[in-house]
């Protein structure tokens, strides 16, 4: 393990490309935290309805970030491969597709309110949902465009741009959160509606400085960012052909935790703000995986690029040793300071018998978030790896049949027809996620992965 630590592609190097994307990621986590702990200081109802509607926001925009995410994969390997003047050919191809998919995300403003009337929600519980998804949608091509710029960072293993850039983001959402949640100065009072224009605001801001950082003369001379602008329609279909599954994929794993959200939200106010305020909590410690994931996919594809699937191997190896050790202290801090975590939730307007049976319900739904950690991030590890080379159909196919077989069918029999409640949905998100850990773990281990990749079989070098 020692010797692992300046080795290429060793413990340095994954964390070198890795720790800006966590912190990237983490932003997000601290974005959705902090809407999350100044909506719980403003109403009960506020912070039941901003996970249903965030979640199901997030999920409308998912299938598009997953599509374009993969250009960090073509960006790798042709980096890897030394084709430097293809980069900019395939950032304008997510361009594209980013532009077709903010005018569809938009038009989602029309269903939102039979949307949540059909998920059965509480009246005012519904009506908050309402405006809180109209906003965040509108915003939505914002997200996609800047996931597809910043994958010029990832894919060439630069992440302390991307880190940067979010982290003015995350600058301008806290203090918009608090001043346009509660009406402080000369800004109105919106509740729900001001933390979905300060979370817009702030994706937008992130938009428009990968945009500056992109688009130089230097990058242009040596990415062609700029004079690569048309279409490429051999490079768009081979795009869509390994995107799109990616995206299926990403909209799936998000289906599996809006599915069970909604399902909650038919149990009761209290259960869905305690599974609220617990999922809050375990962003923070999920999203950072989510930049060990998309580090170990950017060293993988380039080395796949470079014809040295080995480089993969030592990198997937690495980024799994880190992220255990990570996930382990995460759930020991769940077990041991779960009321401790929950304090930053209390709420001023709720009852204290509301309060205790939330916190109450918390300390138990947080310890099954500490048994499927570890799994989980065996999970988003070797999923990575898989991407990275171009093994999405495998990881597709997967993520739909668990979906299907282990969450949603499963829910549906438990909760409408056997009358089953919040520990038994709990129990099936957990059975999922250690499910997927284990297969991505057999599925890397046969090693077919080694032999793939995404580019065009002999890309020209400079």
């Amino acid at each position: 393990m020692f010797r692992r630590w300046s080795q290429p592609n060793g413990y340095r190097h994954v964390l070198a490309v890795g720790l800006p994307l966590v912190v990237s990621f983490g932003t997000t986590s601290l974005i959705h935290f902090t809407d999350r702990v100044f909506l719980a200081n403003y109403s009960m109802n506020a912070i039941a309805a901003a996970l249903p509607a965030g979640i199901a926001s997030f999920l409308t925009i998912c299938f598009f970030m997953g599509v374009v995410s993969y250009v960090n994969v073509f960006v790798a390997q042709y980096v890897g491969a030394g084709a430097f003047q293809r980069v900019g050919a395939s950032l304008w191809q997510g361009i594209y597709f980013s532009l077709a998919s903010a005018l569809f995300l938009a038009s989602l403003y029309l269903i939102a309110e039979p949307l949540f009337r059909f998920a059965g929600h509480h009246p005012q519980v519904m009506r908050l949902e309402v405006v809180y998804f109209r906003i965040l949608t509108l915003g939505a091509g914002a997200v996609v465009l800047a996931t597809n710029l910043s994958c010029f960072f990832s894919g060439r293993g630069l992440t302390r741009p991307v880190m940067l850039v979010n982290l003015a983001g995350a600058t301008l959402n806290i203090p918009l959160d608090y001043v346009l949640i509660n009406g402080v100065g000369f800004f109105p009072e919106m509740g729900i509606a001001g933390a979905a224009v300060a979370t817009v605001s702030s994706q937008v801001l992130v938009m428009v400085l990968f945009a500056l950082a992109v688009f130089t003369k230097s990058n242009d001379r040596r990415f062609a960012v700029r004079r690569s602008w048309s279409w490429d329609s051999e490079l768009m279909r081979r795009m869509l052909r390994y995107g799109l599954p990616g995206g299926v994929q990403f909209f799936l794993d998000i289906l599996v935790f809006t599915f069970f959200v909604f399902m909650i939200g038919r149990l009761g106010r209290t259960e869905l703000a305690a599974t609220n305020i617990v999922m809050a909590i375990n962003t923070l410690s999920f999203l950072p995986m989510i930049g060990l994931s998309v580090a170990v996919s950017t060293l993988v594809g380039q080395a796949i690029g470079a014809g040295k699937p080995s480089g993969g191997v030592r990198a997937t190896t690495s980024t799994l040793h880190i992220a255990l050790i990570y996930m382990g202290l995460v759930a020991l801090a769940f077990v041991l300071l779960p009321r401790e975590l929950l304090s930053f939730f209390e709420s001023s307007h709720a009852s204290a018998a509301s309060q205790a049976r939330m916190v109450d319900l918390g300390v138990q739904l947080l310890r099954f978030v500490a048994v499927y950690s570890l799994f989980d991030a065996m999970a988003l590890v070797y999923m990575g790896a898989l991407k990275g080379a171009g093994d999405i159909l495998f990881v597709m196919w997967t993520m739909a049949l668990a979906c299907l077989g282990m969450v949603i069918t499963p829910m549906l029999l438990g909760v409408e027809v056997l009358g089953l409640g919040l520990y038994y949905i709990w129990g099936c998100v957990t059975f999922y996620v250690v499910v997927l850990g284990v297969v991505f773990r057999w599925r890397y281990g046969r090693g077919l992965w080694q032999k793939m990749r995404v580019i065009e079989a002999a890309p020209r070098p400079e």
